[in-house]
């Protein structure tokens, strides 16, 4: 038995490697046919190493790659601005810098535009080998606020994390690692998603763990967008919609119960059903936030302008980012960002739908899903169209955690959208035929 070769394939270190091992399977395999018929087959991590592998080839740039970054560029520009704007007044002529914040969030930036950067430039299959180990330790994160000294209760919720100066919330971090263990996994059984085993039973356990863990940590509107997203990549992966929608309303009858059983919860939807009641007291934030919004009128008061940030409005930095959006940009500047996480979306699927493979199209698909839901969740408790979940506005509200993995995902969703994937040639009969013979771009699986 002899292995054959593509003469084309690779660099010149590469191709003597590849026939070194060529060389030495045809021998053992010459060898194995003398001593024992049954060992003769190679073995299947040695032909992998031996046969040339599926070359990438960056293609044109695509529009949606440009629109994606100018979006996500504009966003992360406009909520540093938005971040100092709401803290730095509040902190004059106090103890903190009025600069601490915000120096803190451009910190994170900064580590986000690393981060982005990495996971726009490495092929995205290559992420594949780590999305297992890092499911992990992503759920290893989520039990660090459990430990004591380590875990933080902010606004009622134990989902912090301290290590000395330094915080991070894992939920965060949880959201896209769910999204890319079930990319892969949904990817490698894209034709069995059918069968529950396949399909129902990996997409139930992941989101109702997910959401379960939030739920003991007391954030509720975290278990309920982590659920909410991992349904999100059912659907697009492919799974029933039967089966999506029956784990659905199992999610929805235990958050209702979860809101019923509680009295603090039960109050803040009571709450939302009549903000202008219960101004004074349950509503005080969303009733701030709706005043922030008119004052805001057509144009807005101007960057600096809003005076809901100087202590009317709790969380104007973060949960409520959006009320001081609308307040000193106005009318127009709400719809310019309400647009652009729209557009965002909007393109995050074409480029789901344009992926050269399976996993491809769930990963962009289910980062898209994600910015949208949240987005629709925070803004629409803001404007009291939602109950108050405390989730931050992707981009915007001050949070480094959440600004991190926020750039890491869009780094992801141009990856997708800018990686053409071709295989390499077939072996020619001459040099001559090998030097014609142009690749042919496939859909890797």
């Amino acid at each position: 038995m002899t292995l054959t070769m593509n003469p084309l394939s690779g660099s010149s270190d590469v191709r003597a490697r590849r026939e070194a091992a060529l060389e030495r399977l045809n021998r053992d395999a010459k060898a194995g046919e003398r001593t024992n018929p049954r060992r003769a087959k190679p073995s299947r991590r040695a032909v992998q190493i031996a046969q040339p592998r599926a070359l990438e080839q960056l293609g044109p740039t695509p529009g949606v790659y440009y629109v994606i970054v100018v979006i996500v560029a504009v966003f992360v520009m406009l909520g540093l601005v938005m971040v100092l704007s709401a803290t730095s007044a509040r902190n004059v002529g106090g103890a903190a810098s009025p600069y601490s914040i915000f120096n803190r969030q451009l910190m994170w930036a900064g580590l986000g535009l690393v981060g982005m950067l990495v996971a726009m430039k490495v092929p995205y299959q290559r992420w594949r080998a780590l999305v297992v180990p890092g499911a992990v330790l992503a759920a290893g994160a989520m039990m660090l606020p459990f430990v004591p000294g380590l875990g933080a209760t902010i606004n009622d919720a134990n989902s912090w994390v301290r290590l000395g100066t330094v915080g991070f919330q894992p939920s965060e971090v949880l959201k896209l690692a769910a999204i890319a263990f079930l990319a892969d996994m949904f990817a490698r059984h894209q034709n069995e998603l059918h069968v529950p085993r396949r399909g129902l039973i990996p997409l139930a356990v992941v989101a109702f763990a997910c959401a379960g863990v939030s739920f003991l940590q007391g954030d509720l509107g975290s278990a309920i967008v982590l659920a909410s997203i991992v349904l999100a990549v059912g659907l697009v992966a492919g799974v029933p919609l039967a089966h999506v929608g029956s784990i659905a309303l199992i999610g929805a009858s235990g958050a209702l119960l979860a809101i019923l059983s509680d009295p603090r919860r039960f109050n803040r939807l009571a709450a939302f059903r009549d903000i202008e009641g219960n101004k004074e007291h349950l509503a005080w934030q969303s009733w701030q936030g709706l005043l922030s919004i008119a004052n805001g009128g057509m144009t807005g008061s101007g960057i600096g302008g809003s005076n809901s940030k100087l202590g009317y409005l709790p969380l104007a930095h973060s949960d409520f980012i959006f009320a001081v959006i609308a307040d000193e940009l106005g009318f127009v500047g709400s719809v310019a960002v309400v647009g652009g996480f729209a557009l965002l979306v909007w393109f995050g699927i074409q480029t789901a739908l344009a992926a050269p493979d399976q996993f491809g199209l769930i990963l962009a698909g289910g980062i898209s899903a994600w910015f949208g839901v949240q987005a629709i969740v925070n803004m629409g408790g803001v404007v009291g169209l939602m109950p108050v979940t405390g989730l931050t506005l992707p981009f915007f509200s001050a949070g480094g955690t959440s600004l991190f993995v926020s750039m890491v995902a869009a780094g992801l969703l141009l990856n997708v959208a800018r990686r053409v994937v071709t295989a390499a040639p077939r072996a020619a009969t001459s040099t001559g035929d090998a030097k014609t013979h142009r690749a042919r771009p496939v859909r890797s699986q």
